[in-house]
């Protein structure tokens, strides 16, 4: 247990807080389970989508809810402790991706689940191996990408955080005065925390608050706890629980798929280096937390799990603590794990309303949009510059929120960019980086 979590005497710590700091129990388990709460429901909602697109329902469903706890945990392990180069040995917080969503509903309704796992172990193969060359492939993220992408995911996250703060999306009291009031009431304590405490109340207040945002939202009737009476006390995952199908029209997109949330990692582990430690991330920061993405979601589909990424909301949250510690992270991840180990203390946890989620989520995501911001100024800003991420993000966030615009293009291309700005953005800024010269550059050489 030691080696796991990096106890090593002969490692200084001069920051218990730093990326190798261990802070002790009574502090890491609270600021492990903030993580937790932040991304926990978006974990287990991709999977009860997918479950409703494909007809599974009862004790099927457990299992794809179950899987897509214990191997974000896992994911989220390797990523902080890595097993030879696969691992970032960041803090990065791992889980079902909604990025994948839209490719994943086009896969399960024509292949089903088994041709969808099958997919994904193949995806998660194929990005894993790339990401071995990324070092190569660096020279084509430099900050004014990768900048660009982490503004494009705080922008486009930020509707998330205000649906959510409203109840969330197919709540019966979408946009209620309670749901506001709970939401606000977080966000202010989290504000105030955050601000005049000091100590570990200052550290935890997205904990505080959301615990603050339940204990109201509990005689408001606003948490069930059906779930949590219907729940088992313990299973484990069975591997290959649901067969696995390889089918070329269910394999090709997820291979694209993966790509692009692949370069969305790239801008994750850039806020998280900018954000929590002032600093660009290594080659091998990089290249392990692609590999990792991309055999953990292999591992992931043979225990019947999808496709695994970083979430950015726990990107947002370091940058907003300052707490880098993969200590903390990976303690967080052995809790995510016993919600899949023990049905009922996942159950608890799924209780949490979204508008508490949201009160807390809304600051989160305006942190990573600060910190795309920050990367972009980091250096003077150039015409060059304003023309790449000025058509970046007219088109990453203009497309994705008019799809419409794309009627007339074939399926492939509209599945890949139709419903993500943050993959247009991206290929934008890429794209423009090559084909428009650094004239500055050029002279200074």
């Amino acid at each position: 247990m030691k080696r796991i979590f990096g106890y090593n005497d002969k490692v200084p710590n001069t920051n218990k807080y730093d990326l190798d700091g261990r802070p002790p129990l009574k502090e890491a388990i609270p600021l492990g389970l903030q993580h937790i709460f932040a991304m926990f429901l978006s974990n287990i909602a991709v999977p009860i989508i997918i479950a409703g697109v494909v007809g599974i329902t009862g004790s099927d469903l457990t299992v794809l809810v179950q899987s897509a706890m214990v191997m974000a945990g896992i994911a989220t392990i390797i990523q902080c402790y890595p097993i030879w180069r696969v691992g970032a040995k960041l803090p990065i917080v791992m889980g079902t991706s909604f990025g994948f969503l839209p490719t994943n509903i086009t896969i399960a309704s024509s292949y089903g689940i088994s041709g969808l796992l099958g997919a994904s172990l193949v995806g998660g193969l194929f990005i894993g191996f790339l990401g071995f060359y990324l070092k190569k492939l660096r020279r084509f993220f430099p900050k004014i990408v990768t900048g660009t992408v982490v503004l494009t995911i705080g922008l486009s996250l930020l509707p998330t955080g205000i649906i959510a703060m409203a109840g969330g999306n197919g709540s019966e009291d979408f946009g209620s005065a309670k749901n506001w009031i709970v939401a606000l009431i977080v966000l202010i304590v989290v504000i105030f925390l955050n601000t005049y405490a000091k100590g570990m109340a200052k550290t935890s207040s997205i904990l505080i608050g959301i615990v603050v945002g339940y204990m109201i939202a509990l005689p408001l009737n606003m948490v069930e706890f059906s779930s949590i009476r219907e729940a088992a006390w313990f299973s484990v995952p069975t591997p290959f629980y649901f067969p696995l199908a390889f089918k070329w029209g269910a394999i090709l997109p997820m291979l694209i798929m993966f790509i692009v949330t692949a370069i969305e990692t790239v801008g994750d582990v850039t806020a998280i280096t900018s954000g929590g430690a002032n600093r660009e991330p290594t080659s091998d920061e990089l290249s392990g937390s692609v590999i990792a993405n991309g055999f953990t979601s292999s591992l992931s589909a043979i225990f019947n799990s999808l496709p695994n990424t970083s979430f950015s909301q726990n990107v947002g949250m370091i940058a907003f603590t300052k707490i880098m510690s993969r200590y903390v992270v990976a303690l967080g991840a052995v809790f995510l794990i016993l919600a899949g180990l023990i049905p009922k203390f996942g159950a608890l946890i799924s209780t949490l309303p979204q508008a508490v989620i949201g009160g807390a989520s809304v600051i989160i995501f305006s942190q990573i949009t600060l910190t795309g911001i920050e990367i972009l100024t980091s250096e003077p800003l150039n015409e060059r510059a304003k023309i790449i991420i000025g058509l970046s993000l007219v088109f990453g966030l203009g497309l994705s929120q008019v799809p419409d615009a794309m009627n007339a293009f074939p399926d492939i291309i509209k599945l890949i960019f139709g419903e993500s700005g943050i993959t247009i953005a991206c290929f934008v800024a890429i794209v423009l980086n090559i084909i428009i010269p650094d004239k500055e550059n050029l002279e200074d050489q």
